[in-house]
């Protein structure tokens, strides 16, 4: 059939969350488009999947400009960082393996610590993930749980004070610190 699957990440969001804040919001800016068959949705945890099937016939590329052009309504109401995407251009058999990522107890990293659920997410996304994308017909490898590593900045405004600093002076040093700049020519 033709479907277009419409999936947005809420990263910390709840399964009813995201129902009530995204799911809802994709399903209501879909509706009363011509040529709906049928939609479904799921709401997991930081994932919602909504996928609309269309007439027999019905040309992809349309119903996925149909599609794209209520999805920019939606946006607008979601909340903000939070953006709905259009799946890949794939048949309804598009989603076809579901795996979980484990550590055998008592295994430890290279650093010595035991793996959690972080050191697993890393795992997935910086290991796994890359490699069965080069699988041949595999166009998309979703990520669902564990936890994405994280850097956080917890200023002592007492100390910035000591050195005469501001919370500006500590972004702007921040900024500095990651700047990416591409290699040229000598």
């Amino acid at each position: 059939n033709v479907q277009v699957q419409i999936n947005t990440e809420a990263p910390g969001y709840s399964p009813l969350e995201v129902e009530q804040r995204i799911t809802y919001l994709v399903e209501l800016a879909i509706t009363g488009l011509p040529h709906v068959e049928s939609t479904r949705s799921v709401s997991r945890y930081a994932l919602s999947q909504v996928t609309v099937v269309f007439e027999k016939g019905t040309d992809i590329y349309f119903a996925r400009n149909l599609i794209n052009e209520r999805l920019q309504q939606a946006k607008s109401e979601m909340p903000s960082g939070i953006g709905p995407v259009m799946g890949p251009v794939a048949t309804g058999l598009g989603e076809i393996f579901h795996y979980a990522v484990h550590a055998k107890p008592g295994t430890l990293q290279e650093n010595g610590e035991p793996y959690d659920a972080t050191a697993l997410r890393t795992l997935q996304d910086w290991v796994i993930r890359p490699q069965l994308r080069l699988v041949p017909g595999v166009t998309e490898v979703n990520t669902i749980g564990g936890f994405e590593k994280q850097f956080h900045i917890t200023p002592e405004p007492s100390r910035l004070l000591a050195y005469q600093l501001s919370f500006d002076d500590l972004v702007a040093a921040l900024e500095k610190n990651n700047a990416n700049i591409g290699a040229g020519y000598i």
